[in-house]
């Protein structure tokens, strides 16, 4: 039951609770009070309790189903690691794994094999190591225990945190737990060098693993942070980033959310050529299960529309799966076009302000339709349809009888109007869609501590060498990536 509440992307909270309301409590109740019963009138039997109180009539029955209960309940935990770590990985506390999701229809349904592998090896090395099954008990009661303490003193922090609970109601109930769990563990601490001492090791392993890796992860995105590339120095290449824009679309990666990597720099210095559209595609992970698909992609322009450069938030939840196939690419183009007429009809609102001239108030009938400025022209919103013609289009250099009133508009040149950008945009994808990825390398300072210099140079670089690289788990296709 433990494992399947952590497991909750496999079965919801209500299953969990009614089953354990209604099956698997009323069970153990019945099962440790005839225990006990049993137990006042044979004493002797204490080591074998279990299987000595069943009748011998049903024993085997019994027998066969404890046997099956341990495989299910092994298959749980083995499920439950899976998620617990794919959950770890979408909040950057563990290294990158493969992840495979073994069923279409129930994305919480997964499989990592290197933890399955781990699991395995660890598995062989306590039965093969521990002599005898007291040993393995004492190793399990270790570690029921700590997960009870660690389990309370968690529940604490959501009751004051999250709930918002009393201050006092959290205390007795902190305090009544703490005191059975604390009499239970310190009892276990006299069996820490009879078997005791496994999940403490295992547990201290990961907790390394997981912290080196965390500590490392935001070391580097706070150096992308400090070493962004300023709007000045884009706008100083020009239009052109001093380079030759070939058709295309340039998908860079990068971790930032806004910004310009360090890394687009390093391209712009050391390659000939860059693609006529370049979007800064960044990747995030949100605490939550799943991202509709309509709210998957946050889009915004980076600088003057001539430069044709945007940036892009793809938004996932810890159950969504980045999927290998064009269906990303098409869904961010398709949201990069919205994005176009959407900004372009925000420009046509808001450069259809009026100006009025001075001592002169602004006389509109009531019943005159609106005017916005499109390509330097006077469009009155509420004559133009989708066959509109010329004249629907009243030049903002008109007479001012043919304005309305007294107003007076002030028009600049424009760039290209939306549909010549979305023609653009249209060619650039048909002239093929290029993935580019940067790596950052993590070193310690030379001044550092031996503790970070270890952690940092050696454990993070290790973890990064042997963990999954960003193009497999961004799923980029490999034909098209440029490293």
């Amino acid at each position: 039951t433990e494992a399947l509440f952590a497991d909750l992307g496999h079965f919801s909270t209500l299953a969990v609770q009614i089953a354990f309301t209604l099956v698997v409590f009323p069970c153990l109740l019945l099962q440790y009070m005839g225990q006990a019963a049993y137990l006042m009138h044979h004493q002797d039997d204490v080591k074998e309790a279990f299987y000595r109180s069943i009748p011998e009539p049903v024993y085997w029955p019994v027998f066969i189903i404890a046997t099956v209960a341990a495989i299910v309940a092994s298959q749980a935990t083995i499920s439950a690691t899976f998620t617990i770590i794919k959950q770890s990985v979408a909040l950057g506390c563990f290294p990158r794994v493969k992840v495979v999701h073994t069923s279409k229809d129930f994305s919480g349904q997964i499989y990592i094999p290197e933890i399955n592998w781990i699991l395995m090896v660890l598995c062989i090395i306590v039965t093969a190591g521990f002599n005898n099954t007291t040993q393995i008990g004492n190793a399990y009661g270790t570690a029921v225990v700590a997960v009870m303490l660690v389990t309370t003193l968690l529940m604490a922090l959501i009751m004051l945190i999250v709930w918002n609970s009393n201050w006092l109601l959290v205390f007795i109930f902190t305090g009544f737990f703490l005191f059975v769990e604390l009499l239970y563990f310190s009892s276990v601490l006299f069996k820490v060098d009879q078997g005791g001492w496994a999940p403490l090791v295992t547990a201290g392993v990961f907790l390394i693993i997981m912290y080196v890796w965390h500590y490392g992860t935001v070391k580097r995105y706070e150096f992308e942070m400090e070493s962004k590339v300023s709007m000045a120095w884009i706008l100083g290449l020009g239009p052109s980033l001093g380079l030759v824009r070939v058709p295309g679309v340039g998908l860079v990666y990068t971790e930032l959310a806004n910004g310009v990597p360090h890394i687009f720099s390093h391209f712009v210095t050391h390659l000939p050529a860059i693609h006529s559209v370049v979007v800064f595609v960044c990747v995030k992970y949100l605490p939550v299960n799943t991202v509709p698909k309509e709210e998957r992609f946050l889009v915004r322009r980076i600088g003057p529309k001539e430069f044709h450069m945007f940036r892009c938030v793809a938004r996932y939840g810890y159950k969504d799966l980045h999927k290998k196939d064009d269906n990303f690419e098409k869904m961010l183009l398709d949201t990069l076009s919205q994005f176009i007429r959407n900004e372009s009809l925000m420009d046509s609102f808001s450069d259809s302000e009026d100006y009025t001239l001075p001592g002169q108030h602004p006389q509109q009938s009531q019943n005159a339709p609106p005017l916005v400025i499109e390509n330097g022209n006077s469009i009155c919103l509420g004559m133009v349809s989708a066959d509109s013609s010329n004249d629907s289009i009243m030049s903002a250099r008109s007479s001012p009888q043919q304005r309305l009133g007294h107003h007076v508009r002030f028009t600049a040149p424009q760039p290209p109007t939306y549909k010549d950008e979305l023609q653009f945009l249209n060619e650039c994808r048909d002239a093929g869609v290029v993935h580019i990825l940067g790596n950052t390398v993590v070193r310690a300072r030379r001044e550092s501590g031996i503790i970070k210099k270890v952690a940092v140079d050696y454990i993070y670089a290790f973890l990064r060498r042997i963990c999954r690289e960003n193009s497999v788990i961004l799923n980029i296709p490999h034909e098209s990536l440029l490293n």
